[in-house]
């Protein structure tokens, strides 16, 4: 299976392009014989394992606003993340707002998906889910850092709105793209994201990674994206 942990690192590395992210290829000996490490396989190992704090006092407010501009770039984050992810973008005002364009294959199922706003099968999904990261250590963070998370392009991707709905708050060991050729990146993305912020694991949710990047030793980590707190401006509840 190295030879598809590789084309999979190639296609990570297209991506930190797209992104200003960055790959992160780490060496190690692992965990032991059955893992070989490879960048995303050894970041596993650094993640701290505990059990899921109660959703108590969960709420998306919590993040911030839903797509703040915490970039400054004067555009807001879903349509930074559409302009990233889609081909044959149209503006409705030549820079930001995204009216149209194609989902050419997406990530999650493989289909080409024409996007239309106000009436799109195309949605923006969290890597990490919030209300999984509320539950594994973000409800003890300041605010400015759950309003990062919420708009860091590294946990962001534009996706299959049918899929997505179906993974709801789960983590890797209660889901997986259905595509099975997306699962080694979906994966290192999400522990990309939790090896960033400091959010802990599941002793399950360790594991279903192990299970999944053993069969791509070599998948790289994909590292960069957004600042770790927001500007000043942004507030949460």
């Amino acid at each position: 299976m190295r030879g598809a942990g590789r084309a999979v690192a190639a296609v990570l590395v297209t991506v930190a392009a797209a992104t200003g992210c960055t790959v992160e290829q780490q060496g190690g000996s692992g965990s032991g014989p059955e893992y070989k490490a490879g960048g995303a396989l050894d970041a596993v190992n650094s993640l701290t394992v505990k059990g899921r704090a109660p959703k108590t006092g969960y709420d998306r407010g919590r993040f911030g606003s839903a797509w703040a501009d915490t970039d400054s770039n004067g555009c807001d984050t879903r349509d930074d993340i559409l302009k990233r992810d889609l081909t044959g973008v149209k503006f409705r005002d030549g820079r930001c707002t995204v009216v149209s364009g194609t989902l050419a294959s997406d990530p999650y199922t493989g289909k080409e998906i024409a996007f239309a706003r106000g009436r799109s099968q195309v949605d923006i999904d969290h890597l990490v889910a919030l209300s999984d990261a509320w539950q594994k250590g973000a409800q003890k963070w300041d605010p400015s850092k759950r309003i990062a998370l919420a708009n860091d392009p590294l946990n962001l991707l534009a996706v299959d709105a049918g899929p997505n709905r179906s993974k709801g708050e789960g983590d890797t060991a209660t889901w997986l793209p259905p595509r099975k050729g997306y699962r080694c990146t979906y994966v290192a993305g999400q522990v990309a994201v939790k090896k960033k912020y400091g959010l802990w694991v599941t002793a399950g949710e360790r594991d279903a990674m192990k299970r999944v990047l053993s069969t791509c030793p070599d998948q790289a980590l994909l590292t960069g994206g957004n600042p770790t707190s927001a500007p000043d401006r942004f507030h949460a509840r």
